[in-house]
């Protein structure tokens, strides 16, 4: 197994309706690239594991806790673990990379479909 990957090579995650990632895990964290269509909901959620990420392109609505904002490309954000979160897209979409420690070991059962390049890139 190498310790390099490419984005476009790497199975696509079925996170939830109109939302797809790719990711790479190492014993410690996941670092995932998360593609959101447009207008797409990811319903509040918790997990154990801490979350940080970065907006890279598109625009989100996201509440952490009972704090909500409007994030723009450039935004970073840090959910502590088991803190209730949602997340909902603007019209163009967003593609954003997060970390998450630990790794996401319940990503592992998720549909995976073939590898494929984010819009974009």
């Amino acid at each position: 197994m190498s310790a390099f990957s490419e984005i476009g090579e790497l199975d696509v995650l079925q996170i939830w309706g109109g939302v797809t990632g790719r990711a790479v895990a190492g014993a410690q964290a996941t670092l995932a690239a998360i593609e959101l269509e447009p207008d797409a909901h990811v319903p509040e959620h918790r997990h154990p594991n801490e979350q940080t990420g970065l907006l890279l392109r598109g625009s989100l609505r996201f509440r952490i806790g009972e704090e909500a904002k409007d994030l723009r490309p450039g935004a970073m954000w840090v959910i502590p673990g088991d803190v209730p979160h949602e997340v909902e897209a603007g019209p163009e979409g967003a593609f954003l990379v997060e970390l998450f420690s630990p790794p996401r070991a319940d990503w592992a059962g998720l549909e995976r479909l073939p590898p494929a390049a984010p819009q974009g890139f």
